[in-house]
């Protein structure tokens, strides 16, 4: 029997199809634009969830940077950019960046785009300051980094949905009792901003908020997933998750001889026949439709 639970952010405990996705297109648009005088394709959820299926793409910016360079590379090549994209997500692992950028590596110009943009990780860098200026809007940028924000308008962060509610987290607390912690690839800061009040509910010092943290624990290294098991004394732990990287980090940990369930969730994403089916050919142990599932499945 489970005695602990932890839980993923984006995707889980929130709805994101319509914020994090979102500033995929919007950033992209903005950094070819701004660096490369081009205008990008859309990138709609088919090509995120195809980019996110590799397991190398937990973080956003990453995958923004992605299609940059891939949009780009398009352009160089006289190809419809869509395809481009497409073939790079069907080809890209679980190194992301990395695997997209060699495949890239021949064509005319990406090396040079890649090398003004700098890395994908640098906060300060172009993609990640776009990012994060669309995402967080002018008030929350300002409060987050003392640094104002060229862009307008609400947050995008501001169209997150709640999945979690009240009842949910009393089934939780009577479940796990103080045994629930989050493991998310978001920072502290946005994740307050979105989950309000009920974040508290949550042991937060058992938690891991991987934007805060070095990116080498970037999921899907197992690391931050076992602290967080250890922390709260777990022997059985569920860990709930929408991605593939949180499937590669559930098993790293149990890997490491931290027992780990791994009961991914597949409502919030674009396509839930496919990432049901995704789950289900990668050995899964469970498979849910939301968190709201979960009494239901676990009694």
């Amino acid at each position: 029997m489970h005695d602990a639970a932890v839980f993923d952010c984006d995707g889980v405990l929130v709805d994101i199809s319509e914020s994090y996705d979102a500033v995929v297109d919007l950033a992209c648009r903005h950094v070819l634009r701004e660096h490369a005088g081009l205008e990008s394709a859309h990138i709609d959820k088919q090509v995120i969830d195809r980019f996110k299926a590799c397991g190398g793409f937990n973080d956003e910016v990453d995958l923004t940077y992605a299609c940059v360079l891939c949009c780009y590379a398009a352009h160089a090549q006289k190809r419809d950019a869509r395809a481009v994209l497409l073939e790079a997500a069907s080809a890209a692992d679980r190194t992301g960046v990395e695997s997209v950028a060699a495949r890239l590596r021949g064509v005319e110009g990406v090396g040079r785009l890649a090398s003004r943009l700098g890395g994908p990780g640098e906060r300060g860098g172009p993609v990640h300051s776009a990012f994060d200026q669309i995402f967080y809007g002018p008030d929350l940028y300002r409060k987050l980094f003392g640094k104002e924000s060229r862009f307008g308008g609400p947050g995008m962060i501001e169209n997150d949905r709640l999945v979690l509610s009240e009842q949910l987290l009393g089934w939780m607390r009577g479940r796990f009792g103080p045994r629930t912690a989050i493991v998310s690839g978001r920072g502290l800061a946005s994740i307050r901003h979105s989950l309000g009040p009920m974040l508290d509910s949550f042991d937060l010092a058992s938690s891991a908020f991987l934007e805060d943290e070095p990116r080498e624990l970037a999921k899907p290294n197992p690391a931050a997933l076992a602290r967080a098991a250890e922390s709260l004394g777990s022997r059985d732990c569920l860990y709930v998750g929408d991605s593939m990287e949180d499937l590669m980090m559930a098993r790293g940990a149990s890997s490491a001889g931290r027992k780990v369930t791994f009961c991914g969730v597949v409502d919030a994403t674009p396509d839930p026949g496919g990432r049901r089916a995704m789950f289900e050919a990668a050995g899964a142990d469970m498979v849910l439709g939301s968190i709201l599932d979960l009494p239901g499945a676990l009694g």
